[in-house]
């Protein structure tokens, strides 16, 4: 810091919806990075430089969202929209969130089914599979790195990746064991089950904020039971309404069920439901193969907003596959919509419900017992995705009635090999990692 730098004294004039939707459009557009860049990228604009929220309003706010099933960097976004300027402001904000994510996913989406095959196009991807592999390890690495402190946690994940992989039982059951096995461990021994996870307060002074540490609750945002009754059964109305309207059409009715659920199941972070999405929607439902979850998932990395909007791939992809139109365009945007609509529709209901009662506490909010639990569970759930991401492109003719069927392709493994390094030793983006594979790729289709 500078000698002649002069903090703020005053808090910044309010900003109006319209100076604010134009912030929400802008990051909607250059939200890479995935949840920690996303929120990074929120701390340094909101809180040093405009100085809409405080530091610590700011961590409070996040430590509720971290708690949540959902993508925690849009919900925070939602949060701190609402709190400056109520409904209108969380539907701004969390729909410009994805909206360009929404609309890229779906157009790259209609250029993969019609061009997909070209040679160069399929070099690129054909690349592009083991960085997959080796993304997916590093999530299962990096989360581990961070959360599992002890054998006791070590134990639940292993238990998990048992359970998944050798008896193919269902998430939602993996999750329901291990916050069970989470709320008897935090009785009989809380010291193994305090979270490992944390943000921790910089403490540093960037001058007086809009909503400052001391700053009461705006009017909508004060906590009373029957705001949060009617604002509950109007989500549950929505809800409801937007699955009546797909009655009549049998495979989009799934897809709204199913994402609903994965909606809620989405503890961890966007890679903790990835094994719940890939055993629905692939294995299943057959909307997809797995090779085209595994180009999904890297389109996904490499467009901005949050990882989970991989969803709208598959809905895309599923709405083809199954013909919910006779027009094959509207038939993926058809399934686009109701997985992204039905994948997001609980975050909102979460932040406009629920801030009020976050508000009404104001403390620090601490993981449960359960949750760390939880979270040990999906190190070993995701670790499953990765082995199963790297069988279908290291034996890519393999079968589960043949699993190792076919030629073992080494130059995958030599590519899943060097782009882990890259992440994990190198610490490379992972926009780049997948970039200098796509090119790899598509050298190789010419000499091919």
């Amino acid at each position: 810091m500078t000698s002649d730098h002069v903090e703020p004294r005053t808090p910044p004039p309010a900003p109006t919806l319209r100076e604010a939707f134009r912030y929400w459009l802008k990051l909607g557009f250059i939200s890479f990075g995935g949840p920690a860049g996303q929120i990074a990228m929120m701390h340094q604009e909101l809180v040093e430089r405009r100085r809409w929220i405080s530091e610590h309003r700011y961590l409070h706010a996040l430590n509720y969202c971290m708690l949540l099933p959902g993508p925690e960097a849009i919900q925070l976004a939602i949060y701190i929209s609402w709190l400056m300027h109520g409904v209108r402001g969380a539907i701004i904000a969390g729909v410009l969130f994805f909206l360009p994510a929404f609309l890229l996913l779906s157009l790259l989406a209609g250029i993969y089914l019609r061009w997909g095959g070209v040679p160069q196009v399929a070099g690129v991807f054909y690349a592009i599979k083991p960085a997959v592999v080796a993304i997916v390890l590093f999530a299962a690495w990096r989360i581990g790195a961070r959360t599992i402190k002890n054998g006791l946690l070590l134990g639940i994940a292993v238990l998990a990746f048992i359970g998944i992989f050798f008896f193919d039982i269902d998430f939602p059951w993996i999750v329901l064991a291990a916050a069970f096995l989470g709320a008897i461990g935090g009785k009989l021994a809380p010291s193994r089950f305090q979270s490992g996870i944390g943000h921790g307060t910089s403490h540093l002074a960037y001058g007086p904020a809009l909503i400052d540490d001391q700053t009461p609750p705006p009017p909508h945002a004060i906590f009373s039971w029957t705001k949060l009754v009617v604002t509950t059964l109007v989500f549950l109305g929505i809800g409801v309404a937007g699955m009546l309207a797909l009655r009549g059409f049998t495979d989009l009715f799934h897809l709204g069920e199913f994402f609903v659920k994965a909606a809620f199941l989405t503890i961890g972070g966007a890679y903790a439901v990835l094994p719940y999405v890939y055993q629905g929607a692939v294995e299943h439902f057959g909307w997809l193969t797995g090779p085209q979850m595994m180009d999904g998932l890297a389109l996904g990395e490499t467009t901005p907003g949050p990882l989970i909007m991989v969803v709208t791939w598959v809905g895309y992809l599923g709405g083809v596959t199954k013909e919910v139109f006779g027009n094959p365009v509207a038939a993926g945007l058809a399934g686009a919509t109701v997985a992204t609509f039905f994948t997001f529709l609980p975050s909102f209901w979460f932040i406009i419900a629920g801030g009020p009662l976050v508000e009404a506490t104001r403390g620090e909010l601490k993981f449960t017992a359960p949750l760390t639990a939880i979270t040990a569970a999906v190190v070993g759930v995701i670790l499953n995705l990765a082995v199963f991401f790297a069988w279908h492109t290291f034996w890519p003719q393999a079968t589960t009635a043949a699993p190792f069927g076919g030629p073992f392709e080494w130059l995958p493994v030599i590519i899943a090999i060097i782009a882990f390094l890259a992440l994990w030793r190198y610490q490379v983006d992972i926009l780049k990692v997948i970039g200098g594979c796509a090119l790899f790729g598509l050298l190789y289709s010419f000499l091919m």
